[in-house]
This record gives structure tokens, C-alpha cells and sequence, in this order.
């Protein structure tokens, strides 16, 4: 592929694989994205980088944007999820890592995904999306992999722009800030680009326009992918997030934001249809079906798992009593409700210790977290806003499921008993244990 009159003539060459690919998938082909759909695996939990527009802790189930996922995947779950969405939805055909954190901070879960799906679906396409900041550790595993398209945000070239764009980066056990953090994110993501345009990779880059702090270098960024051969750019706007450092900043409108694309379509093709999806997405771009699909807890062992009573008891996180509201590691007291669909009652309040006070001070520690979860050992679940996979781990081991919620108390204790039916005629050993 010629990068369209460059000065230094460059000649990027496609893998064959890749162009027969690109006519399948909805987010490089504007034509692919009313005819296929695509499937998101959350199997990438944990992020190497802080973004100041981005909050992974604020995953309300009728929420849509990056990072946002309600349930976090095995690789196991990942490919149990996968044949269950490809019996449903026909024209299944890409199947992407991206996120709810970064798919290379948690690459060997990222590849193991993709291998127990590619072994018995060789024609899926498979793609991911990264910061970049780990791409020159992984770029070679990557093409090694056969993963044709990679999407890497890049929102800056200038480190003082993305000094005011990321918090902090860790990197190799370091935690940088400042222009050495954006220097360093910056390095490795040029170096990485370049490794996957000359090996035939299909690379997007995804930018997010922030009003008064990039959105007038973006044609600098775009004018610069254009000469590394990059294949195209997606520029979406700011959407602030709740508890985010941008969560006070103006939303990019939509005319600014297409206004700015059809200004760096001179240099580079321009993504229009982006709906900038879940981590969890299913279905065509626009019709996330993946409120149909969730597993809620990842598969385990009929033992692991104590028999439901009839009446089920449900510990619930909430601020002031009517919403699901909070996250599981802020609680500082659990409302326990007893019942059955429609029919529960407030039967006792039990206190605990906060052991999250955000995400640069949330304590993992063993200890902590378990006298939270033995407060609510009896219980058959814990309804929460959000809550972190390893204290979602524990909870399972001692048979309590977890569900994430973002409504009132009362549709959500009903959801709840839908999700732990759901559970129960979806996993027949499990079943037959119960009966």
C-alpha cells in the first residue's frame, strides 16, 4: 500500500490475509458495519496508563462508552461466551480485545483468549486495541498470532499535550508522570506502529478530541500516522466521565468532531461510524445486543458454588438506601434483603471497613477484603454498582455470585433473581447438584 504522496515515497505492503479480512469488519470497512457484527471479550481488566477522561470503575450496566464492561472473562469463559454468541448471531465475523483496561497489560489472557478460539474457528477475524506503551514488547507475538488489525490510540505527538492527557504511566514497575510519562508512552507507540505497518498490520488510530488541550494538533497526529503508513484514523469526541479528571470538561460536540475529520481526510481515510463501544459489545455497530449474552460470573464447578434456597438473601451496596450506587470496596455497610422476585424485605444492616479509597489507594490486601466478604458469607449474592475481579473471584469461591447494577435497590434485587436463574438452567452440573 502506497501512503498516498509522502515525500520519502514509502511503500507499505498488506498481508493478503489482512485485505480479505478488512471486507468483514465493521470498523474498517464502512461498508462491513451494517452487514457483520462483532464481539467484544473483557478478558483485559487490568491498564498500564491513567487517563484523565477515562473512569473503569463507573460500569453501570445501560452505559455506553469505552472501558465499560459488566462482567470480567477467563479465557475459558472467553470461548464458552464465544460459541454461545456465534450460535445466536449468524454474521459473526470479528471477534476484538479491548479491554475494559488494555489488551497488552494483560497480554497472556489476551492471547490465550484468542488461541482457544482461532483453534476451532480459523475464519474468524481477530483484532485489538492498545495504548501502545507495551507494543514493542509485543508486536512480534502479535503478527506471530495473525492478528491483522490493531488499533492504537494515539491522542498527541507533543509531550507537553500529553502531559495534560495522562495522569501517570507504568512502566517496566515504574510509575512515571509528567513529560517523562508521556515522552515514554509516545516512544513505544511510534516504535510499535512502525514494527506492525512494515509486517502487514492493519493499524487504526484512535483519537479522542479534547476541547482546548489536542483538538487543534490533531491534523499534526493524523499528517503523521498518514506517513507511517497507517491505515486509518478514528477521531472521537470527549465523553466525560463520572470521577474521571475530565469529568467537568465540555463534551466535543459531534459537528466539531466531523468537521475535524473531513479537515485530516486529506491525509488519511476517516472513520465516521465509530460508536465508540463497550468492551462487552455484541451485535452489529449501533445494536449492542450484549445484555443478552452475559455470563455474570465467570464458569465454575458445581461444588464451588453453595445450593440456592428458595428464598434468596442478597447483600447490597448503596449509598443512601434507593440506588445501586456504589462500588463493593466502598462500602461501609451492606443492606441485606431477603425474598424472591418482587416479594423482598430489609432484614438487617451489616457494617464493614471501606478498604478502597480509589484507585491509587485501594488496598489488596488478603486480609481487608476477606473480612468484607465474610460479613456477607450467608448470602447467595452481593448486588453492587461495580466491583474488582478479585474480590469477584473470592466471593466465588465461598458461593456467592456477584452482580453489577446500575438502577434502583428494587430492580435490581429482580435482576438479580433473574441472573442466579439464568445461572442455574445455563450450567447443567451445576443444576443438577442444586436439585
Amino acid at each position: 500500500m502506497s501512503c498516498g504522496g509522502c515525500s520519502d515515497k514509502k511503500d507499505f505492503s498488506i498481508a493478503p490475509a489482512a485485505s480479505e479480512q478488512t471486507a468483514k469488519h465493521p470498523c474498517y470497512s464502512k461498508d462491513a458495519h451494517t452487514k457483520y457484527a462483532r464481539m467484544h471479550l473483557p478478558v483485559a481488566p487490568h491498564c498500564n496508563i491513567s487517563c484523565n477522561y477515562c473512569n473503569r470503575k463507573f460500569n453501570c450496566v445501560n452505559e455506553s462508552r469505552p472501558g465499560v464492561t459488566s462482567e470480567v472473562l477467563t479465557p475459558a469463559d472467553a470461548k464458552r461466551k464465544f460459541d454461545m454468541v456465534k450460535e445466536k448471531i449468524d454474521h459473526l465475523s470479528v471477534v476484538g480485545i479491548a479491554g475494559p483496561g488494555d489488551a497488552l497489560a494483560n497480554w497472556p489472557e489476551t492471547r490465550e483468549s484468542i488461541e482457544r478460539i482461532k483453534e476451532s474457528n480459523p475464519d474468524i477475524v481477530f483484532c485489538l486495541s492498545t495504548n501502545g506503551l507495551m507494543l514493542p514488547d509485543f508486536a512480534q507475538d502479535i503478527v506471530a498470532l495473525g492478528i491483522h488489525h490493531v488499533t492504537v490510540t494515539v491522542n498527541c505527538l507533543d509531550p507537553e499535550i500529553g502531559a495534560k492527557l495522562y495522569k501517570f504511566v507504568n512502566y517496566r514497575g515504574q510509575k512515571l508522570t509528567g513529560l517523562e510519562a508521556a515522552q515514554t508512552l509516545l516512544d513505544n507507540q511510534l516504535r510499535g506502529i512502525e514494527y506492525l505497518v512494515s509486517h502487514g498490520v492493519l493499524v487504526k488510530i484512535n483519537m479522542v478530541m479534547v476541547k482546548g488541550i489536542n483538538d487543534e494538533h490533531i491534523p499534526e497526529v493524523v499528517q503523521k500516522m498518514k506517513e507511517m503508513g497507517v491505515f486509518v484514523t478514528n477521531i472521537m469526541p470527549l465523553i466525560p466521565a463520572p470521577g474521571s479528571v475530565f469529568e467537568a470538561m465540555p463534551q466535543t460536540s459531534m459537528k466539531e468532531v466531523n468537521d475535524m475529520r473531513t479537515a485530516c481526510e486529506q491525509y488519511l481515510p476517516q472513520m465516521r461510524h465509530c460508536q465508540q463501544c463497550r468492551a462487552d459489545a455484541i451485535g452489529l455497530l449501533g445494536q449492542d445486543r450484549s445484555s443478552e449474552f452475559r455470563l455474570t460470573a465467570p464458569a465454575v464447578a458445581a461444588t464451588a458454588v453453595r445450593p440456592l434456597p428458595k428464598q434468596y438473601k442478597i447483600a447490597v451496596t448503596t449509598k443512601y438506601g434507593r440506588l445501586v450506587d456504589q462500588h463493593f470496596g466502598h462500602a461501609e455497610e451492606f443492606l441485606i434483603y431477603q425474598g424472591s422476585k418482587g416479594k423482598f424485605k430489609l432484614i438487617e444492616t451489616r457494617k464493614v471497613e471501606k478498604y478502597c479509597h480509589g484507585m491509587e489507594h485501594c488496598s489488596e490486601t488478603e486480609n481487608m477484603r476477606d473480612l468484607t466478604i465474610n460479613t456477607i458469607k450467608d448470602c447467595d449474592a452481593v448486588l453492587t454498582m461495580r466491583i474488582g475481579f478479585q474480590a469477584q473471584k473470592r466471593l466465588l469461591k465461598k458461593g456467592i455470585i456477584s452482580i453489577e447494577f446500575c438502577d434502583s435497590v428494587e430492580n435490581g434485587l429482580n435482576y438479580t433473581v433473574e441472573q442466579l436463574s439464568s445461572i442455574l438452567k445455563s450450567n447443567s452440573k451445576l443444576r443438577e447438584a442444586i436439585l
